[in-house]
């Protein structure tokens, strides 16, 4: 049995300001996970959100529900 690995990347928006995290969507049809690290600390914990929690997520920072302060 084999297990597939998390391919990480960052964001092509990041522009490598520091502030970035990075996600592997490589894992969300075949274990229902995206998950997500710093890309400062790679060996750093990684939060496993369920897909519809990433999906969901995803489409409320692009509706700008997200906004600096």
């Amino acid at each position: 049995m084999t297990t597939e690995s998390p391919r990480w990347y960052k964001s092509s928006y990041s522009n490598n300001g520091g502030q970035c995290i990075e996600v592997a969507a490589n894992l969300a049809a075949t274990h229902g996970v995206v998950p997500i690290r710093d890309s400062k600390n790679p060996t750093g914990p990684v939060l496993n959100l369920p897909t519809d929690a990433f999906t969901t997520f995803v489409a409320s920072v692009k509706a700008g529900d997200w906004g600096t302060q």
